[in-house]
């Protein structure tokens, strides 16, 4: 194959890779850190009221689209009630009713958000709505100030900036004076400038709702005012006529209607209380994933059983173990026993800690190397031989345990972790280097492969990396693009830089 279709299929994979990995992490918010955590807000309302005899309905307004938040998690909360959720056309109302009730009685609704900046969804673009027709002398006083705002603005946008402006002016005059005459609150403020809006044929709403902050035992409901400039939602503060909405603002519902309706009760009292928490970031990503319908996660690891995870988060280690060990031999030219060996004896070292994993590693080949030697003498053939120091291995890590527990050393006890093919497939590699090249080449690859084996375990016990491929498994693609280019390197290796140094001169 030419070098031109594997540099195409190594590329190739390392953009699928990268292009899986950066829609996980832009769009559904997969963590790159081990242990990261995303604030959320518990945000609860408390309705109490008391029933009359007979039945009782309460609708309350629940929140739905919540630009810059989504909702993670709602709870209802209703003894002895029964519930339902309704869409209308200005939102969601969850909804209570009991055919027979009274005295004093408590729901409550309870909604876990987090901040979401990809959740910018509105609903489709209103009609124009009619020209309210007032009776006089409204009518003529919204005439009035709807040409005189038209006359200083250029669109929809500064229109509304300049009509709230006038309706906030400390020194109004007679028009503006004869509309703010009834309002009382900023929530009329903002109903009577969606009144003159209408009046210029602008589309505007009431939204209200309350600001995120931490500790909130009553918190305060926040009228604001949307107009859509026939593009899109445009938000405005009605108490200052500021464009933009808050970092920090949550929409709760929209339109004119009460928070709370309660049929068949009195003395109704609602209190929304907001708290500040975090959660895993993981688990808000994978709730992002649900509402966004992505099958990414419904074919992740995350769908697997824990056991089986915890399985997987090892062996998707071995491959950037096989990456250490091909540039170690290829690139740097560093001699071992194999390819696999030292990747395997990492993963024991990750149980055994480097230190006393390479003595016991040491201690092990050199004992085995013994009887290898003396099994040599006995001219046993080869899968015999095998099997004979296979059983020495064994009865070896025995000792080595059962010495260990004695002398109360526990890391004696971790020997068990080694793969023991592995160190008889090692000792018996060694000792025909050992016969065919000398010591000191059999000596040399078995400390090429410690140090490579004591790199994969550096490498591949950072907790970073260890996280970054078991929740982006798609970045193996990227080991193999880089195993598949590597494979076909033929050039000089470090560790022979010298050796061939007379050659640049």
């Amino acid at each position: 194959m030419s070098l031109r279709r594997i540099i195409i299929i190594a590329l190739s994979l390392m953009l699928l890779g990268l292009s899986m990995f950066g829609y996980k992490l832009v769009f559904l918010g997969f963590p790159l850190v081990p242990d990261e955590t995303t604030e959320v807000w518990t945000v609860e309302a408390r309705i109490a009221f008391e029933a009359l005899p007979g039945s009782v309905k309460v609708s309350l307004e629940i929140p739905t689209l919540t630009p810059g938040f989504t909702v993670f998690e709602e709870n209802f909360v209703s003894p002895s009630f029964g519930f339902t959720t309704l869409y209308t056309a200005t939102g969601r109302t969850a909804q209570w009713a009991v055919r027979q009730a009274s005295g004093p009685q408590t729901l409550y609704y309870r909604a876990v958000v987090y901040r979401d900046k990809a959740n910018a969804r509105e609903d489709t673009t209103p009609t124009l709505p009619p020209v309210p027709v007032l009776d006089e002398p409204y009518n003529t006083a919204m005439q009035v100030l709807v040409d005189e705002v038209r006359a200083v603005s250029a669109d929809a946008a500064t229109f509304t900036s300049e009509l709230l402006r006038l309706l906030n002016d400390p020194s109004p005059d007679q028009n503006v004076a004869l509309f703010l005459s009834q309002v009382k609150t900023p929530t009329e403020r903002a109903q009577a400038a969606s009144t003159l809006l209408a009046g210029n044929r602008i589309p505007s709403r009431l939204v209200r709702g309350i600001q995120l902050l931490d500790q909130q035992r009553n918190a305060g409901i926040v009228p604001w005012l949307e107009i859509h400039d026939g593009d899109r939602w445009i938000y405005f503060d009605p108490s200052t006529g500021e464009m933009g909405l808050p970092s920090d603002f949550l929409f709760w519902w929209r339109g004119g209607q009460p928070l709370v309706h309660v049929e068949g009760g009195r003395n109704t009292d609602v209190r929304l209380a907001v708290q500040k928490n975090v959660a895993e970031a993981m688990v808000v990503a994978e709730a992002r994933a649900a509402r966004a319908q992505s099958r990414l996660v419904e074919f992740s690891l995350f769908s697997l059983p824990i056991q089986t995870q915890a399985v997987y988060s090892v062996l998707l280690l071995i491959p950037i173990g096989a990456l250490v060990v091909v540039v170690s031999r290829n690139i740097i030219g560093v001699q071992t026993f194999g390819t696999f060996m030292p990747v395997l004896i990492a993963l024991a070292f990750r149980e055994t800690r480097l230190l006393s994993g390479v003595l016991m590693f040491m201690l092990l080949v050199a004992l085995g190397l013994a009887i290898r030697f003396y099994l040599e003498r006995l001219r046993l053939l080869l899968v015999p031989r095998l099997a004979t120091v296979l059983v020495s291995v064994v009865l070896l890590m025995l000792v080595v345990s059962i010495i260990s527990a004695k002398l109360g050393l526990e890391v004696g006890l971790s020997v068990a972790l080694f793969p023991m093919v592995i160190l008889t497939m090692t000792i018996e590699r060694m000792s025909i280097v050992w016969e065919e090249r000398g010591a000191a080449e059999a000596i040399q690859q078995g400390f090429g492969s410690l140090l490579v084996a004591g790199i994969c375990y550096l490498v591949m016990g950072l907790d970073y990396l260890e996280h970054l491929i078991f929740v982006f498994p798609e970045l193996l693609l990227l080991v193999l693009g880089s195993l598949l280019i590597l494979g076909r390197y033929q050039g000089y290796r470090i560790s022979e830089l010298r050796r061939f140094k007379s050659f640049g001169t």
